[in-house]
């Protein structure tokens, strides 16, 4: 066998075959890189107003993301249940319809989570790891996305319908970034300073952090 040395590789006259391979090899693994790095949340991680884009962050939480994850798979499970035999709406604009179909649907899980109480998905170590992270992202600028569409404080009733009317708060791309990701029709939304887990298929509220967020110290301008 011909033992190549440095010197022989040095004076390799150039290849067109062998150019193209590497290109091709190279092209491929940029595009596992872009398919991988497209894996996204399903409340989407749009920017801003401003046009500021999420910085993807990594938070260590220990095990309780993994729990949290287990209880929002939990009731995605039920939920995809419970819609099995409900009449598929038709694509129609008439807005009556498609809000029928919900009802039925969220009727449903109202009976099946008829116990369902504050703290059964947001446990108290995990509101704790929550309030953490909401409080790293906290400044004027995230408070006043937080704000501009905020509902307000009502009470938010768990397993209860999210009121007709009231605004849907933003939740900051910031923010969603270091929190663990939701299922299909799941999302983070703010009441005031409290945090719930709303299903947007059925307006159902599931569970809710009390005073999630707050003010940095010492910052006037994010008080409202």
């Amino acid at each position: 066998m011909k033992r190549i040395t440095c010197e022989s590789l040095a004076g390799a006259r150039f290849s067109p075959l062998n150019e193209i391979i590497r290109l091709k090899n190279a092209s491929a693994a940029i595009a596992l890189m872009v398919l991988m790095t497209s894996v996204g949340y399903p409340q989407a991680l749009k920017t801003d107003r401003d046009g500021n884009t999420p910085a993807f962050k990594v938070e260590v939480w220990g095990n309780n993301p993994t729990d949290f994850s287990a209880r929002v798979r939990s009731y995605f499970e039920l939920r995809s249940e419970l819609e099995k035999g409900l009449p598929i709406p038709a694509v129609t604009e008439d807005r009556a319809e498609t809000i029928k179909a919900d009802r039925a649907l969220a009727q449903r899980i109202r009976v099946a989570r008829a116990k369902a109480k504050q703290g059964d998905i947001f446990t108290p170590a995990i509101g704790v790891e929550f309030r953490k992270a909401l409080l790293r992202e906290m400044n004027a600028h995230t408070w006043k996305v937080i704000m501009d569409d905020n509902p307000g404080d009502f009470e938010a009733q768990i397993n209860g319908a999210y009121p007709e009317g009231k605004p849907l708060s933003t939740v900051p791309p910031n923010m969603l970034a270091v929190l663990p990701r939701l299922p299909e029709d799941i999302e983070y939304r703010f009441v005031g300073r409290h945090l719930i887990l709303l299903d947007t298929r059925a307006m159902v509220i599931l569970d809710r952090i009390p005073f999630a967020i707050q003010c940095p110290d010492g910052d006037p301008a994010c008080h409202r």
